[in-house]
């Protein structure tokens, strides 16, 4: 069984806690440290849990003539080798370590996703809390097994796999390492619609045992506020300062007016879960009293004349008088006090 309480620095992440929103600033910063900045400003002000970055060399990730993905070919075109065009969004160690000291005197908590096993290594020695897996590396066991031993937090991606693969990713984990959470995505950007396949997050409640998230690359605020009621922990989504600049990811990320929305929707989704325990709320109390229906007098009932359907009725009555819920216990027995037509019934019921 996969642990269900889950640490990532100071947040808890559990069944019963509030969804962790991660701010997914992946390599939106386009090399720039003052943009990065500038994007953890952003997730701290629309208050998300956490601001995520990529950690890559390109020489360990890519071969130097690797075609570029459709959905980069169209967002960057195609002067550019996928190589060229990663080589340029790189992060170097001491950009990382500013950043995660940034995102420490902000208060919000440092994430990033490593590529490659150098840039584990890197990432170990900033003592990053918790590790996201891109669902790229979904199928590769042995890096996956080298981020496992390191026993911290593991958020996995499972976008482009099949169940056998995510159950295999799984299985190798979980052998090192319980504090998984598993996340459905797909992954193109930005994501159709009816590609979103919400019902494979209770499949992978139920075969894994585990909590679940969502990785959300449809466009806009988009998709995973509908996840919430799926009992989704962790959602992430990508972000941008400007959709219009240069870069493979900004035309499908969330404008900084989008993700303010974003998180809005995420909470008041949770907001509107509740308890689960049907009673009038707070609210409905005076309403309640209002509009629904007690027990009166159909016609003249005279002083121990029996009850019957036929001589009571029910109408509004501001709250006074039986409920008309308790009709039964009230039919048989015999009538204490003369009635009036559309006189409230007040009766002592056994």
């Amino acid at each position: 069984m996969l642990n269900k309480n889950i640490k990532i620095a100071h947040r808890l992440i559990s069944e019963s806690s509030p969804c962790f929103i991660i701010a997914e600033a992946g390599v939106n910063h386009n090399g720039s440290i003052n943009t990065a900045k500038k994007l953890i400003d952003l997730a701290v002000s629309v208050k998300a849990d956490a601001v995520k970055f990529q950690a890559f060399s390109t020489e360990n990730l890519i071969l130097s003539n690797v075609e570029k993905a459709p959905y980069q070919t169209s967002t960057t075109g195609t002067g550019e080798t996928q190589f060229e065009m990663l080589k340029k969004l790189e992060l170097s160690f001491e950009a990382l370590a500013e950043l995660k000291a940034y995102c420490e005197q902000l208060g919000i908590i440092f994430l990033c996703t490593p590529f490659d096993e150098s840039s584990l290594d890197i990432l170990e020695k900033l003592d990053v809390q918790a590790y996201k897996i891109a669902s790229t590396d979904l199928t590769n066991i042995a890096f996956l097994r080298k981020i496992a031993k390191t026993n911290k937090p593991i958020i996995l991606s499972t976008g482009m796999s099949f169940m056998k693969e995510v159950g295999q990713a799984v299985n190798n984990i979980k052998v090192y390492n319980q504090n998984l959470i598993v996340l459905q995505c797909t992954g193109n950007y930005p994501m159709p619609v009816e590609e979103a396949n919400l019902n494979v997050i209770p499949v992978y409640q139920t075969k894994f045992d585990c909590l679940v998230g969502y990785s959300d690359h449809s466009e806009g605020v988009g998709i995973a506020p509908y996840t919430i009621p799926l009992g989704v922990k962790v959602i992430e989504k990508h972000f941008t300062l400007d959709k219009d600049m240069q870069g493979p990811d900004h035309s499908a990320s969330l404008s900084p007016e989008e993700l303010k929305e974003f998180v809005f929707s995420v909470r008041q989704a949770e907001l509107a879960m509740g308890t689960g325990e049907k009673q009038p709320t707070k609210s409905e109390q005076a309403t309640r009293r209002s509009l629904q229906k007690s027990l009166v007098a159909r016609c003249e009932i005279k002083k121990g004349e029996a009850f019957t359907e036929l001589n009571l009725t029910a109408k509004r009555t501001g709250g006074q008088g039986i409920s008309s819920i308790l009709v039964d216990s009230l039919i048989g027995s015999l009538a204490e006090r003369d009635y009036a037509p559309d006189q409230v019934i007040e009766e002592q019921l056994s």
